[in-house]
């Protein structure tokens, strides 16, 4: 009959067994390595010179449509805000102490706009626009903040060809006790 050092031994066998064999998987046991499809599929960032925007193009038309149905339940109608922050309006106003940062008096690059509408918005469907309606509607908000005409077609080389009003005010932090240069190299 066995005892109960036999019943010890063969569990601690046993669980030796399977924790090398958890080991040999990964460090953890657990996941596996991201396939070059699963990254590519994550990696939809947008910088500020327009780098890795998507084939594509939408009109300030098309884009007024899409507003409609996605956006302006929440930015207004025609980006004033509402329970969503305001998109137009606000120039001169920076340097005020009331300042309202839109997309046309505060942000500084246009490609950003377009990254932002495409990772968040619709907020309660964030990522299900397709890039031509994202496209088209950065055209629109773009537009009504004076920034593009009425007629226009945006695309990627257009889209980074706009020189935001708000460009050139931004400058580096100079508190001391942040030592963050801009990477200038190998980013």
């Amino acid at each position: 009959m066995p005892t109960r050092k036999s019943y010890i031994a063969v569990l601690a066998l046993l669980a030796l067994a399977s924790a090398m064999r958890a080991q040999a998987q990964s460090p953890y046991g657990l996941g596996r390595p991201a396939t070059p499809a699963e990254i590519a599929g994550w990696n939809i960032d947008i910088d500020r010179y327009g780098n890795n925007l998507p084939p594509g193009s939408g009109s300030v038309s098309h884009g007024r449509k899409v507003f409609d149905q996605q956006c302006a339940a929440c930015h207004g109608a025609k980006g004033e805000g509402g329970v969503g922050d305001e998109l137009v309006g606000g120039r001169g106003t920076l340097a005020t102490p009331k300042p309202i940062r839109t997309v046309g008096s505060y942000w500084p690059y246009a490609p950003t706009l377009f990254d932002y509408i495409r990772r968040a918005m619709p907020q309660n469907a964030p990522q299900s626009l397709s890039n031509e309606d994202v496209y088209a509607v950065s055209a629109y908000i773009l537009n009504l903040n004076g920034l593009l005409r009425a007629d226009a077609t945006l695309d990627a080389r257009a889209l980074s060809a706009i020189k935001m009003p708000n460009r050139s005010m931004f400058v580096d932090d100079p508190r001391p006790d942040v030592k963050n240069p801009a990477c200038m190299t190998g980013c």
